[in-house]
């Protein structure tokens, strides 16, 4: 029942939400929602550990350790995000961007993209997998254009068109794997599924030219919505339009779930072709998003945009670590998505708060944050610390064994050449965050407190990244199994 549960409880909140005027209660119910499925992906977690995965509903749904660890990722993630939900939509309707109609819709959507979300990870089926993860393009497209500006609907356009040509690539490529199994079977349709646990079965047997072909696709297509170079360029701008929860949850979570399904896919990829043709393609685009993400952030002049420019980045060394494709490496990839994920999320809600008090986004008119709000200037400048890989955050440590799993993998190579593409983010990103901790403020006012509720789930997110930097024990065996799904 727990999978079933996991997907129930976000859906009957959106159709509460969907009846009922909008409420700060429906806010608060939301982030109960969130509250529950982080719990039940522990649950799920604690029951997958070593052990056979759980189906349901005649194993139309599938947990194993993989898919259990994305949930507890999911609800983390919206649990931060749906904390900040009633505040937002109440600075919204007050400054007359939104109305209790439109929060209604945004409120309905969010579940909507949460729930889609949760299925993505939990399907048995790789086709409704990919539907899954189509859903997601629709509630999120709305989300983007939430505040009805021209540049939010520009956003949410160019969001709808690049990923609807990904998913589209992406769709290709799984069709393209299921005539690969249903060749294997002799062309029989009962013998062909697209099951994971049936394609992994048959994943030896599978014709090498059009798995080739299956997986260039698959990574272009599940790559745009990860936001891979080079179809990452409605990221930016959807992360930057977006109200701020929606920015974490796409930046803290929605890409990782994408990057999951290329996880799957490549699990299967390296049983059929194995793992050297993978690789030279996760370099590839590893690489490529490294160097987009350093060019780009030099002469940034935003600062949600410095965080969206920041996530294709910390995307290009998921893939380099995936490339690597050892035990370690994966390990090292799924710890990243959850450190990732929680900072970004800190860091896109008080940018948010940020946004709210300075009225701009512009970092050049953003100064002496630590001066005028301490406890939220505080909260930023150590979420860029974490982001930037600062001990004693989680980043580090995975970012680190990453880069030990490349070099044991022969990738020493590429190992330098991110480093390079790191230090040049690391100076971006710190010369940005200076300007708007560290210099002058432009008020002669006094220090403004920050609200207690917004606070303390953000200071409790870097703490967590902190303790899980510091000893990273209780999730050692639970990384681990979940990376024997990708490396058997």
């Amino acid at each position: 029942m727990l999978c079933e549960i996991t997907l129930v409880v976000p859906l009957l909140v959106g159709m509460l939400a969907a009846a009922c005027p909008w409420h700060r209660w429906i806010g608060w119910t939301m982030a109960g929602s969130s509250a529950t499925v982080l719990a039940l992906g522990v649950a799920l977690c604690l029951r997958t550990a070593s052990k056979a995965p759980i189906t349901a509903l005649h194993g139309f749904l599938r947990a194993d350790s993989l898919s259990s660890f994305m949930v507890v990722v999911i609800g983390v993630v919206s649990l931060l995000a749906t904390l900040q939900t009633p505040r937002t939509m109440r600075q919204e309707m007050e400054a007359g961007i939104t109305t209790r109609r439109y929060a209604g819709h945004y409120a309905t959507l969010m579940q909507a993209f949460i729930t889609c979300m949760l299925l993505a990870v939990l399907a048995a089926n790789l086709g409704v997998l990919w539907v899954s993860i189509e859903a997601t393009t629709i509630a999120t497209t709305f989300l983007v254009s939430h505040r009805r500006t021209d540049r939010s609907l520009e956003a949410s356009w160019k969001y709808l068109m690049l990923c609807s040509v990904g998913i589209a690539l992406a769709f290709f490529g799984t069709v393209l794997v299921y005539f690969a199994e249903l060749h294997v079977g002799g062309g029989h349709l009962q013998s062909a599924s697209l099951d994971w646990t049936s394609v992994m079965a048959s994943a030896h047997h599978l014709n090498p030219d059009v798995m080739r072909l299956a997986l260039a696709l698959l990574i272009l297509g599940y790559g745009t919505k990860v936001g891979l170079v080079p179809m990452h360029s409605w990221l930016p701008d959807a992360h930057s339009q977006a109200p701020a929860p929606v920015s974490a949850l796409m930046s803290g979570v929605l890409l990782s779930v994408a990057f999951y399904a290329l996880l799957r896919f490549k699990a299967i990829a390296d049983a059929a072709l194995g793992p050297a043709f993978p690789r030279e393609l996760f370099i590839v685009v590893g690489l490529a998003s490294l160097v987009l993400a350093a060019t780009m952030l030099i002469a940034q002049r935003d600062y949600k945009r410095m965080l969206a420019y920041s996530s294709i980045e910390h995307m290009g060394l998921l893939a380099l670590g995936a490339a690597a494709g050892s035990p370690l490496a994966i390990a090292a990839v799924l710890l990243h998505i959850l450190g990732h994920g929680v900072t970004k999320s800190v860091l896109f809600l008080s940018s948010g708060e940020i946004h709210h008090a300075a009225g701009t986004t512009e970092i050049a008119k953003v100064s002496g944050l630590l001066s005028r709000q301490p406890v939220l200037g505080g909260v930023f400048g150590f979420g860029l610390l974490a982001l930037l890989g600062f001990p004693p955050f989680s980043l580090f440590v995975s970012e680190f064994t990453m880069a030990r799993a490349e070099v044991d993998s022969g990738l020493w190579w590429v190992v330098a050449l991110s480093l390079v593409c790191l230090a040049v983010i690391f100076g971006a990103i710190a010369m940005h965050g200076r300007q708007m901790l560290l210099g002058d403020a432009v008020t002669t006012n006094g220090p403004t407190a920050t609200v207690r509720s917004v606070a303390l789930p953000l200071i409790t997110g870097l703490v967590f990244c902190a303790v899980i930097g510091i000893s990273a024990w209780p999730l050692q065996s639970l990384l681990h199994d979940a990376a024997r799904v990708v490396v058997r």
